[in-house]
């Protein structure tokens, strides 16, 4: 499944996404190729090689995550490496290459807490900043089915939090995040 399949079912199925971002290029601060060590011309969204021709794209890193729902609340789980240690962060990660999101997110679900997931609609599509780079995160409402929930991996601590009783949103790790968890409250009276 694209991005544009993605959008195009978030919104047949009604669903907003909102894009939002900050100015963040994985390309800032390259001055080499890194085939060949020529020197990099930069473009508005690309560098390119003066030595071999190889042309350098700034594009978005593949990230998934998942609100995950029980009983009316939300799972979060506390970040326990940087970017951000400390704060509040939904599941999720990076997708391996060639690997569809939802099989990812849901490798990622029993990497860091435990869980076996159901996975639900399309939340949203977020562009988050993140060390350096800018995440293309695809979010999706999520049950668990299964498994034992447990911190795991990049993750200090799990809990659960009702609408009412989100963190503040300057314990939450990235904007995005923000953005899905207003969304969210949102439809939960």
């Amino acid at each position: 499944m694209t991005l544009v399949d993605l959008v195009l079912v978030a919104l047949v199925h009604g669903r907003s996404f909102r894009l939002s971002s900050s100015r963040v290029s994985i390309l800032d601060g390259w001055e080499f190729c890194p085939r060949c060590r020529g020197p990099l011309t930069r473009g508005a969204n690309h560098a390119r090689c003066a030595d071999c021709g190889e042309t350098l794209w700034a594009n978005p890193v593949p990230g998934v995550q998942a609100l995950v729902e029980r009983d009316g609340q939300v799972l979060l789980a506390r970040r326990g490496i940087e970017p951000r240690i400390g704060l509040w962060d939904f599941p999720g990660g990076f997708l391996d290459e060639h690997e569809h999101p939802l099989d990812g997110l849901r490798r990622e679900l029993r990497e860091e807490t435990g869980l076996e997931i159901e996975v639900g609609d399309l939340l949203g599509i977020w562009l988050d900043p993140y060390d350096g780079r800018t995440i293309l995160s695809l979010t999706w409402l999520a049950t668990p089915v299964g498994g034992v929930e447990r911190a795991a991996d990049d993750v200090a601590e799990l809990a659960w939090f009702g609408a009412a009783e989100l963190p503040p949103n300057d314990q939450i790790a990235f904007p995005g995040q923000v953005e899905a968890l207003a969304l969210w409250r949102s439809t939960r009276g």
